[in-house]
């Protein structure tokens, strides 16, 4: 392959896997718009939407429903969590509601391990065919549909934003809370959107990666602190820098796991989150906080 392929190579390999991460932090920025914090537990609902689904799949469901299911799983996860832990103590500081989904992602890998032990698990690609030939590269099929799920993700989460009228009171939580309370905008039900929605959007994302990177019980741990980074890196304030975040952090850690060592792949995240703070910590299209 020569040097120009396997640039090729790198790129498409990161906007693969920085497609995840912006999902991933594009569910962490929603999640901290309306409740001012970032729920670290974010990986794990990574992990139980993929795992749901393999588990569904091996009981003869169909492909379609099992996913379904899982992504609503993985909702109701969210849903339980946010009205078990978060809710209760939503008085606390932000310190200690961030322990509190950092206990939760404990509990829950511990609870993966539980019932799905160690062993890795697949689920086979949502099409049969050949790895497609890019100016030398390759691409597997499977890789366009995690980078259309990043497209239709935030496509959707335009419109609801800015054509539905619960996208538009969510808008005006995220400015200014207590003006949202005063025209009859309950943040509280806001919390409980915003820890469902992560839950799923992060189920979708563990089940479109499954087919290439297989499942374990403690894969959310990584994806969700580079989701984090990507999310720090793009400005925790805006929905559009988390895409651009991921996809910028992926493209790095290809780049850099291919043209110096592979074992750089998951420092350049702590590098990456370590040069923003430093330089710019708003991160690069975030400011004061506003609309997602």
């Amino acid at each position: 392959m020569s040097t120009e392929s396997q640039y090729v190579q790198y790129l498409l390999s990161g906007l693969t896997t920085g497609s995840i991460y912006a999902l991933i932090a594009l569910a962490l920025v929603v999640t901290f718009n309306i409740t001012g914090i970032f729920n670290l537990a974010i990986g794990e609902f990574v992990t139980i939407g993929a795992l749901t689904a393999v588990s569904l799949r091996e009981a003869g469901l169909p492909a379609t429903l099992s996913y379904c299911i899982a992504v609503l799983v993985a909702g109701l996860v969210g849903a339980l969590v946010e009205r078990a832990t978060i809710h209760p103590a939503r008085n606390a500081s932000v310190l200690s509601l961030i322990i509190i989904t950092i206990a939760v992602s404990i509990v829950l890998r511990g609870a993966a391990l539980l019932i799905w032990k160690t062993y890795p698990y697949t689920l086979p690609p949502f099409v049969t065919a050949p790895p497609l030939k890019l100016l030398g590269a390759s691409l597997v099929p499977q890789s366009l549909f995690i980078l259309g799920l990043a497209v239709v993700a935030v496509s959707l989460l335009f419109i609801f934003f800015e054509f539905t009228y619960t996208g538009k009171a969510v808008r005006a939580a995220m400015m200014n809370q207590t003006a949202a309370r005063l025209v009859g905008i309950n943040p509280g039900r806001l919390s409980l959107f915003a820890f469902t929605f992560s839950g799923a959007i992060a189920a979708l994302a563990g089940i479109f990666i499954t087919p290439i990177t297989m499942a374990t019980y403690d894969m959310g741990f990584m994806l969700g602190l580079k989701g984090f980074v990507a999310a720090i890196l793009g400005g925790v304030t805006n929905a559009t820098g988390a895409i651009i975040g991921g996809v910028l952090l992926g493209v790095l850690e290809a780049f850099a796991a291919g043209t110096v060592s592979s074992g750089l792949k998951d420092a350049i995240a702590m590098v990456v989150m370590i040069a923003v703070l430093l330089t710019r910590p708003t991160g690069i299209l975030g400011s004061t906080r506003n609309s997602a």
